[in-house]
């Protein structure tokens, strides 16, 4: 097994530096897809603590200023979402590439294009519509209790 993990790495090079490449990019999205979401649980909290707090009543302006930063994070976790995605998509058009054609290209152009890859698409898949509308429902139930 050894020696033939050995035998591909030597005959594809270039494809394994490409890869290794797109791979690093996808792992700085995914992990700025954890610092966003922790920076928007972290901020929206601390907020929402300080709105509802006897020192500042909870006034139309706060929340209109919860809700606008709730949905700024959310457009920013799409935005972010729908580039890895286009990165997943250029790491396995290069994975099916010969040796020859590798040309170290970085240009996701041709995934951004497609429907199902424009952040708008992306902020309305099922974990993010989970996660911050969990977040704006439990901020629209605990604003109607106060």
């Amino acid at each position: 097994m050894e020696t033939e993990n050995k035998k591909i790495n030597n005959h594809c090079p270039n494809k394994i530096a490409h890869l290794a490449m797109i791979q690093g990019v996808i792992d700085r999205m995914g992990g700025n897809l954890f610092y966003l979401k922790g920076w928007s649980i972290t901020l929206l909290a601390g907020l929402f603590a300080i709105s509802t707090s006897g020192t500042l009543s909870l006034s139309e302006w706060s929340t209109a200023l919860l809700i606008v930063l709730l949905l700024l994070f959310w457009i920013f976790d799409g935005y972010f979402l729908s580039l890895e995605r286009c990165f997943r998509d250029l790491y396995d058009q290069v994975r099916k590439m010969d040796e020859e054609d590798i040309d170290f290209s970085m240009n996701i152009g041709e995934f951004t294009k497609l429907r199902n890859r424009s952040p708008l698409n992306t902020m309305f898949r099922p974990t993010l519509v989970g996660f911050y509308g969990a977040i704006l429902i439990s901020m629209v139930i605990i604003i109607k209790l106060i």
